[in-house]
């Protein structure tokens, strides 16, 4: 009885499997032809999530690099204050400029270059040097 029991029941699975084969067919068949008939669906849906989603990531990353610019910007500025605190006046280093005028800037670059007195020298071309 047992086997007869067993071999009734692979009938059974065989037909539920064409069942479950013949519902994804219909299934997909219906989705292809919601595609047809809203093309919306098709193209409209994919593009606006792709540029809604897109936009949300680049907004992610872009936070993620402010976050760490800001994280080094703090570092400086920390390295800034602990050097302020070790000398009384400012910081160790600081920048003091000298008071120069122009006229003492453009005698100083005359000093150093003589527009009289000048040599013309040729510039290869690229493809002179090479030739060969």
């Amino acid at each position: 009885m047992a086997s007869i029991e067993g071999n009734m029941g692979q009938p059974q699975k065989t037909s539920n499997l064409t069942a479950n084969t013949a519902k994804f067919q219909s299934s997909a068949s219906s989705f292809k032809r919601w595609g047809r008939k809203y093309p919306f669906i098709r193209y409209g849906l994919p593009m606006i999530s792709l540029t809604v989603f897109g936009a949300v990531g680049l907004g992610h990353l872009l936070q993620g690099s402010k976050d760490i610019a800001k994280v080094k910007d703090d570092q400086e500025w920390e390295i800034i204050e602990t050097r302020k605190a070790l000398s009384r006046t400012g910081p160790i280093d600081a920048y003091k400029p000298k008071n120069i005028s122009l006229e003492e800037e453009l005698t100083a670059l005359q000093e150093k270059v003589d527009i009289n007195n000048y040599d013309y020298k040729r510039i290869p071309r690229p493809n002179e040097g090479k030739s060969g």
